[in-house]
């Protein structure tokens, strides 16, 4: 139940690891909250996390719970927290230390039972070296402290990757011939790609060689360009 801090670059899969953190725990069905914080101007975090009071501030036309509340018993899930600013993360540091949270507009303090998780695709110390992340705040979520590497650095995971994703757009994408799996040529080039994009950015090719392709295997042609590389260029002129 402690609060955990996720690191990683874009793409690499922080959030599955913050949900298989959560259906870890001790009651999998509770909520699961997660809030991009990048995605969300920064004035207006506080009042997404912590709720509202009808008539705090313009539009304000009813009481809002938040995010807090929302997840109640559960986790709640900040991607990119050195996105907030310092005077949210302050009030942020308090709810995690208090377990109680202040609608704004209100006077009283709520209660609640939540986990945090949090994850940042920036390094922590430089973050809090440069003025991004308060310091208080990174020492409390150092209690638990994961690091995912990219996919470039762990390449034997890319057959698995690839095979699970398959079967995922397969469900989901629903094509008339069906994929059954990736020529050699495919994963190879895959595997000597370097992956910018991580995780996120092979999910991409697949799905893409899902829309292009017309065979049940993916073909080194049906890959992104960038992923084929020179791989495909000499298969050309073979």
């Amino acid at each position: 139940r402690g609060t955990i801090l996720i690191g990683g670059e874009s793409g690499t899969g922080k959030e599955l690891v913050a949900r298989a953190i959560h259906e870890c725990g001790a009651v999998p069905t509770a909520p699961f909250v997660a809030l991009n914080c990048a995605a969300i101007p920064k004035d207006l975090i506080e009042s997404e996390l912590f709720g509202y009071r009808k008539g705090a501030f313009s539009g304000a036309n009813a009481d809002y719970l938040g995010l807090f509340r929302a997840a109640e018993g559960g986790t709640l899930f900040l991607d990119e927290v050195t996105e907030m600013s310092p005077e949210t993360q302050s009030k942020l540091l308090r709810a995690v230390q208090e377990r109680c949270v202040r609608p704004v507009g209100s006077t009283r303090e709520i209660p609640v039972n939540v986990r945090l998780i949090a994850s940042t695709n920036r390094d922590p110390d430089e973050a809090v070296r440069v003025g991004d992340l308060r310091q208080d705040l990174y020492y409390r979520l150092q209690a638990g402290v994961l690091s995912v590497p990219p996919l470039r650095e762990r390449s034997d995971d890319i057959p698995l990757l690839v095979e699970y994703f398959i079967g995922f757009f397969n469900e989901k994408l629903q094509p008339q011939i069906a994929v059954q799996s990736i020529e050699e040529d495919a994963i190879a080039a895959m595997a000597e790609y370097a992956w910018p994009g991580n995780v996120r950015e092979l999910s991409n090719s697949i799905e893409g060689a899902f829309t292009f392709g017309r065979s049940p295997m993916i073909r080194l042609q049906d890959l992104p360009v960038g992923v084929a590389g020179s791989r495909f260029d000499r298969a050309s002129q073979a």
